[in-house]
């Protein structure tokens, strides 16, 4: 069982706000998974440069891996350190040196996302703690999401953790369970996408990634999703600009939203949109089955 948050900021002077809210959304959640929680925050982008973000291996310290990695580079990168994180500012012509780099000299390192905005942090766990750690409320952006979990097909690590990202400012949680997972993973890996878990939702961001790779806009992608993929989920997808929420068709996971002249919002539960700003004069409402929502900044 998992809950799962979302906050689609419409209003810029509330972008501030965006890690508080997401934090106290997610903490109502807490009952749902307290094995792990997870954060993608799409935050302020620069201009020609590209954000790495890792988690540093138990036991070393974040920001001299990251202080490492620079020098390795030979670039004027920027770090910043939250908790066992680093958020690696590079030349985006340096991201896959800066991959390959991690894959060889700090091996059990993971990387956790990359993109011109997203900043992704998660950890096991129980969610307020995570939250906590990271100062997910002292965050400002745009939009982001969350997940709390109770692992049931995949090991409680910061690895396993949601939100998963296989491709550049998109991620992925998931509320649900695949039954054909492991097929698909197969064949994502023999397509060269990288899947670092057991976990099913990461297979889910990877068959998004792989869609738009060959061409499908993300709503194709989800669409093609509802026949490709066995099994009953609720998805909250994140990319540079937009957010998006797809039940399957039988919609059996519990699913609520809300918007506002400032906000929307997706949660698994009701309770977590009460923390939000004027959610007496929201419209409220359950997401169809089968209909792909989206959402995007001009």
């Amino acid at each position: 069982m998992c809950g799962i948050a979302g906050l689609f900021i419409k209003d810029p002077t509330l972008e501030p706000d965006l890690g508080r809210l997401l934090a106290r959304m997610t903490s109502t959640l807490r009952g749902r998974g307290p094995d792990s929680a997870g954060f993608a925050i799409y935050a302020d982008a620069t201009p020609g440069l590209v954000k790495l973000t890792f988690a540093a291996p138990e036991g070393t310290d974040a920001e001299a891996l990251a202080t490492r990695l620079l020098a390795a580079l030979g670039v004027g990168g920027i770090a910043a350190v939250r908790h066992t994180h680093a958020v690696v500012t590079l030349p985006a012509e340096d991201v896959v040196r800066a991959e390959a780099w991690l894959s060889e000299d700090a091996p059990e390192a993971s990387v956790m996302s990359t993109g011109n905005r997203l900043e992704i942090y998660k950890d096991v766990g129980d969610p307020d703690d995570v939250a906590a750690a990271f100062a997910i409320s002292r965050m400002a952006g745009s939009h982001g999401i969350s997940h709390t979990r109770m692992a049931t097909e995949s090991a409680v690590t910061t690895d396993g953790a949601h939100p998963f990202s296989t491709g550049a400012d998109q991620c992925l949680v998931h509320n649900g369970s695949l039954s054909n997972h492991a097929s698909l993973r197969r064949a994502l890996r023999q397509d060269g996408i990288r899947i670092r878990t057991e976990n099913d939702s990461e297979v889910a961001a990877g068959y998004l990634t792989r869609k738009m790779r060959d061409g499908e806009s993300l709503d194709e992608a989800l669409t093609s999703s509802l026949k490709d993929l066995d099994g009953f989920f609720t998805f909250v997808v994140g990319t540079e600009n937009g957010f998006s929420v797809l039940r399957d068709p039988i919609a059996c996971k519990p699913a609520v939203m809300a918007e506002t002249d400032r906000y929307v919002a997706f949660a698994s539960e009701f309770k977590s949109l009460t923390v939000l700003p004027d959610i007496a004069s929201a419209k409220v409402w359950e997401p169809k089955p089968a209909t792909v929502y989206f959402w995007e900044h001009s």
